[in-house]
């Protein structure tokens, strides 16, 4: 028996919550653009309408404007689209406990073992779409398929708010006439390759010699075509599952070039104050720590390094990333963005080796205290208390 794979796709999915919020915005033109003050000067979303404008996401606001000039710019809510997301997710278990996220706004569903209670995988689909749009204001696009990677292929068919099913009998005539790029997994540089090698269709993969693929691309040439051949056999997680964490990272473009180790130093301490967090709530401990630097010509360099102890203190990791960076960048150009990971994670309860030097003592009292600022920020707000190094103008 096959299984019955749902893929839930919400349209335009940041603009969309804006019109929902706000009505004023519907017919109109418009989308969520980053700042003008700063480098997120972009379109992060468009509206259906934007879009046979000739709006596209990532372009520059003046270019958006310039081709479409009656167009309506908003800030993006970011609170707001995470909480929508998780109200979708909460219909979803409606009718599966496996769930598993593609993305903010995109979900796969295994409803296999649902059809006896909710019908057939287009009749679920259909409710799915209905009730988005009658409790969220919000459409979806839902693709039904035998496997994930057809019913990613069919929410993308028909936009919006539609479903499309894709079944062992019709995927050669729904899929193969697809540009290769269309498939999951098949990227910009796969697809050009592929494209050099006369391969410009998903059938045209789907009847590639293994040999040639294996060859030139490797064993993800064979995944890739097996998918082609609807042949995925990949699971949908269950919607509680999360993935093993190996690193906690925070990283930020900054809205002017960093000048020196003094602006470099006071991002990191920023940037960490949330790593620390994270590994306190997840219940884990940093042994490594390593840093990427971006400086002004996009030219990206990376350094990594073990530190003496284990750890879940932004003080520890901040204190270690600095140092990292001084010791390893060179100033021949002013840094654009800093990114700080926590890596190497054990266990915070894990035993460690202690030195003959260590101060156990004082590692106690800087964990209490960062607990101590997690509560106050958990009860009045992430600004209610910070370090005076960090009260200055960061350029982030």
């Amino acid at each position: 028996m096959d299984r019955v794979i749902l893929h839930s796709d919400m349209n335009s999915y940041y603009a969309s919550v804006e019109m929902m919020l706000n009505p004023k915005l519907k017919g109109k033109v418009m989308a969520v653009g980053g700042s003008t003050e700063n480098r997120n000067g972009i379109i992060l979303a468009k509206s259906e309408k934007a879009k046979k404008a000739g709006v596209k996401t990532g372009m520059a606001l003046w270019e958006a404007r310039q081709v479409c000039p009656d167009i309506v710019i908003v800030p993006p809510q970011y609170e707001e689209y995470i909480k929508y997301s998780k109200i979708a997710r909460d219909i979803y278990a409606r009718y599966t406990d496996r769930v598993e996220s593609l993305g903010m706004d995109e979900c796969w569903l295994d409803v296999t073992e649902s059809a006896g209670l909710f019908g057939d995988g287009e009749k679920i689909a259909e409710e799915i779409r209905n009730t988005m749009k009658n409790e969220l204001g919000l459409t979806v696009s839902v693709g039904v398929s035998y496997n994930k990677i057809f019913a990613k292929l069919g929410s993308d068919m028909k936009k919006p708010d539609a479903v499309t099913v894709i079944t062992r009998d019709n995927f050669k005539e729904k899929v193969w006439p697809l540009p290769v790029g269309d498939l999951l997994f098949v990227g910009r540089a796969t697809r050009s390759k592929l494209n050099r090698c006369g391969v410009n269709t998903i059938g045209d993969l789907a009847k590639y010699p293994d040999i040639y693929l294996k060859s030139k691309f490797g064993k993800n040439g064979l995944l890739i075509a097996s998918y082609a051949r609807g042949q995925d056999i990949a699971p949908v997680t269950a919607i509680d599952y999360r993935m093993p964490i190996k690193s906690v990272g925070h990283g930020i473009t900054c809205v002017a070039d960093l000048e020196n180790n003094t602006e470099v130093f006071a991002v990191m301490q920023e940037l960490t104050q949330e790593i620390g967090q994270k590994l306190r709530k997840h219940g884990l401990a940093a042994r490594g720590v390593q840093i990427s630097v971006r400086d002004k010509n996009l030219f990206d360099k990376q350094w990594q390094r073990q530190m003496e102890h284990s750890t879940q203190c932004a003080s520890d990791i901040s204190a270690a990333a600095k140092q990292l960076f001084a010791d390893s960048y060179r100033w021949t150009e002013n840094v654009r963005s800093v990114t700080v990971r926590a890596i190497n994670l054990i266990p915070a309860e894990m035993p460690t080796q202690l030195s003959f030097f260590d101060d156990v003592e004082k590692r106690e009292r800087a964990l209490r205290l960062e607990n101590t600022i997690d509560e106050i920020r958990r009860r009045f707000g992430y600004k209610a208390v910070t370090y005076a190094t960090l009260m200055g103008d960061l350029k982030i």
